[in-house]
C-alpha cells in the first residue's frame, strides 16, 4: 500500500478511541496529556499534520517528531516512549505517533495549572480520570476461578447493575447509605475481581457490570 493510500485509509476511520488528528504540535505539555490518555488506555496513535476535518496540511516532520518526544520524556510520569514513522502525501509530510499502553500506570500530564492529572481516551476525547479509576489503574483485576461469596452491599451494586445499566460512585453511595469511601472500597474490591468495572458516559464515571460476569 502506498503512503497516500494508508494515510488516507487511516483518516477516513476519523478521530476515534485510538486514533487522534493534530494540525500540528505547539505545546508540549498539552500533547503529553493526549499521551497519557493512550498509555492509560490500551495504546493509540496521533496522526501530526491533518486538521480535524481530515484534510492534510503537512508538518515538518523533524521539529514535530522533537515535540512529542519532548511530551513524553519531560512532561509524562512515568517517561513515556513514542514511535514514529513519516508518510508523504503530495508532497506534505505526516507523522504517525504510535503510544503503547504503559506497562506501569497512571501515566500523569500537567493540566493548564500545572497539576499532574491522569487522562483516559473515551471516544475522540481525552478525559481526566477519576480519582476511583487512578486507584484501579494501579493493579489489574485479580484472576478468580471460585465461586464468589458477596456482601448485602456488593449484592445491592450487582442488583441495582443489572436492572439499570450504570451507576456513578456518588449514585452507590446514596443508595446504600453509606460513606464514599466506603462506596469506593466496595467498587474497587469488585473491579479488581472483574466482576464490574468503569466506563465514561457524558463526562461521568460509571460502574457498570463486567461483559464477563457471568462467562
Amino acid at each position: 500500500m502506498t503512503d497516500r493510500a494508508y494515510i488516507l485509509s487511516l483518516i477516513a476511520q476519523g478521530e476515534h478511541e485510538h486514533q487522534d488528528f493534530k494540525y500540528q504540535i505547539s505545546d508540549a505539555r498539552k500533547i503529553a496529556r493526549s499521551i497519557s490518555a493512550f498509555a492509560n488506555h490500551s495504546g493509540g496513535h496521533l496522526l501530526v499534520g491533518v486538521k480535524d476535518n481530515g484534510v492534510v496540511a503537512g508538518v515538518s516532520s523533524d521539529e514535530e517528531m522533537y515535540m512529542i518526544e519532548q511530551a513524553a520524556s519531560l512532561y509524562c510520569r512515568p517517561e513515556q516512549t513514542v514511535h514514529f514513522s513519516v508518510y508523504h502525501l503530495d508532497g506534505k509530510a505526516v507523522v504517525k505517533a504510535d503510544i503503547a499502553e504503559a506497562g506501569t500506570k497512571p501515566v500523569k500530564a500537567p493540566d493548564e495549572n500545572g497539576n499532574y492529572r491522569a487522562y483516559y481516551r473515551v471516544a475522540d476525547e481525552n478525559v481526566l480520570a477519576s480519582a476511583l479509576h487512578v486507584r484501579l489503574m494501579s493493579e489489574p483485576a485479580a484472576e478468580n476461578d471460585t465461586q464468589l461469596a458477596f456482601t448485602e452491599r456488593e449484592q445491592q451494586l450487582l442488583d441495582y447493575l443489572d436492572h439499570h445499566g450504570g451507576i456513578t460512585l456518588t449514585g452507590f453511595s446514596r443508595l446504600s447509605h453509606c460513606s464514599r469511601p466506603a462506596a469506593a472500597q466496595t467498587i474497587e474490591t469488585l473491579c479488581r475481581m472483574g466482576v464490574i468495572t468503569l466506563e465514561y458516559h457524558d463526562g461521568q464515571c460509571l460502574v457498570v457490570a463486567a461483559e464477563n460476569r457471568n462467562n
